[in-house]
């Protein structure tokens, strides 16, 4: 996963947001303080932010404030950092706030339980809530998914199999939704192979390129299928392997 920042409090008095690893172009304390002055600025109310660390490794440095120290300019802007690693799990399977169930596996387990004892408890306390199936099926989505970022996939699997959930994922709404992401995906995965394989192909035919060479390279690294197509026309017409390079460099 890419290290991002995602509001799920859109708008002030709260803010709040959740990181799965350290934040390093700009660091955390910098780009806090650009949140929290835009949304100063633009409603005029008081901010309460608070960044969330998933990955039990991040976090440990983000100090919760940015401080510019110059004499006669001080700023100082503060914010909450939240480690979900350093976070008592029980006491939220006890509340058994929905809203949070999904994040308890990433919290702290009762002293000497292990790992994998914690996360079947965590799942059973999502199959005790009293929510119609489709719902109850989004929410262990939803866990399942935040548990990959701390347990191995072949934990996950078994324990939900052992629980007999398996079918109530597959038929929610939430794994629906990744399957169609899944196939849009692949699609345009194919797509974009299929075009670069068309335009090396006249490239090939018309010019004798070899697989080899540099400019065959630079073409499979092209991630655009629109600009892939494009180029396709363009081999087609331009006179000269050079004139394509020309149009590949955005140079013509």
């Amino acid at each position: 996963m890419k290290d991002r920042i995602v509001d799920i409090g859109r708008l002030p008095p709260r803010k709040r947001g959740f990181q799965t690893t350290d934040s390093s172009s700009p660091p955390m304390p910098r780009r806090m303080a650009g949140y929290i002055w835009r949304a100063i600025e633009q409603y005029d109310l008081p901010v309460y932010s608070s960044v969330i660390y998933l990955r039990p490794n991040a976090g440990r440095r983000d100090p919760g404030y940015y401080l510019q120290d110059r004499p006669g300019h001080r700023i100082l802007i503060e914010y909450r950092v939240v480690r979900l690693s350093q976070q008592a799990g029980p006491p939220v399977l006890a509340a058994r706030p929905a809203g949070l169930l999904a994040l308890a596996p990433l919290m702290q387990p009762a002293p000497g339980q292990a790992a994998e004892a914690w996360l079947r408890q965590c799942v059973q306390a999502v199959q005790a809530l009293p929510l119609a199936e489709p719902a109850r099926g989004n929410l262990v989505g939803g866990l399942s998914v935040l548990s990959g970022l701390i347990y191995a996939p072949e934990t996950i699997a078994a324990i939900l199999s052992q629980e007999g959930i398996m079918d109530l994922i597959r038929e929610s709404s939430f794994a629906q939704l990744l399957t169609q992401q899944a196939r849009e995906q692949g699609l345009e995965q194919g797509g974009r192979e299929r075009a670069i394989e068309a335009l090396l192909d006249v490239l090939e035919i018309r010019f004798a390129l070899g697989e080899a060479e540099p400019l065959a390279t630079r073409i499979r690294d092209i991630r655009d299928l629109q600009r892939l197509k494009q180029l396709h026309r363009a081999a087609i017409q331009v006179d000269s392997l050079e004139a394509f390079g020309r149009l590949l460099d955005g140079t013509a």
